[in-house]
């Protein structure tokens, strides 16, 4: 039986295609405050303002490509069982080959009713005012806002507890929930970390850091275990 590996990526393992990190804008998200375009709130204050910058993130996805991080991932599949949770909203692992994602915060590819969180659709353009959900509401972007519960984060700690492995690639690893799934990762099992700027990751695993970005530091650590497989 292969082994599990359990990988959970942030925001640092997209920035080598292009797409800013929180981290790197002092907070700020393309220049907007997350509290302009990232909370319910920003929403009901003002929805042609997260409207639209949501339709420009799109846009900006279309323009960028996976890099050699997210390709690099795909290979260990070939020796592992793999599973990755993303704190990610883009579509890269998937465009990268990776077959088992789970996206924690949401998708900017999916639209949902601004009633229903479940009521999910796939979108083929941008989102505007007076665009409805099955469900008749207006239609909002499927992503998780600061304030709103992770739905996901169940069947993220669950998946979790079956590492026989973990690679947290590119998060800081202080947002929760997110931050508390290496909670459940078994204590026997290793945990590397690829990230330029080392997190401080409170736990008592047996921890490697690779002080690399994602797409220099994920090929050299794909490497080594598939090796060791």
């Amino acid at each position: 039986m292969k082994k599990r590996i359990v990988i959970l990526t942030g925001a640092g393992v997209s920035a080598d295609s292009g797409i800013n990190t929180f981290r790197d804008a002092d907070g700020l998200w393309e220049g907007h405050d997350v509290t302009q375009v990232a909370t319910p709130e920003a929403f009901q204050r003002n929805p042609e303002l997260v409207l639209r910058f949501y339709n420009e993130r799109r846009q900006q996805l279309s323009e960028v490509e996976p890099n050699a991080g997210h390709l690099a991932l795909v290979e260990l599949e070939q020796k592992y069982d793999v599973q990755i949770i993303t704190q990610n909203v883009d579509d890269l692992h998937e465009r990268a080959g990776s077959s088992n994602i789970l996206h924690l915060h949401g998708e900017l590819l999916k639209g949902r009713s601004s009633v229903d969180p479940k009521c999910i659709v796939e979108l083929e353009e941008d989102i505007e005012m007076g665009d409805l959900a099955p469900d008749g509401s207006q239609l909002r972007p499927h992503i998780v806002w600061f304030g709103e519960a992770v739905p996901m984060m169940e069947v993220a700690a669950g998946i979790c507890l079956t590492a026989d492995m973990c690679i947290i690639i590119g998060t800081s690893m202080v947002v929760y929930p997110a931050a508390g799934l290496v909670d459940f990762v078994p204590m026997s099992s290793p945990i590397y970390v690829v990230d330029p700027k080392v997190p401080d990751i409170y736990t008592s695993h047996t921890i490697e850091f690779i002080a690399e970005r994602g797409a220099q530091g994920v090929p050299k650590l794909v490497e080594q275990l598939m090796k060791e497989a």
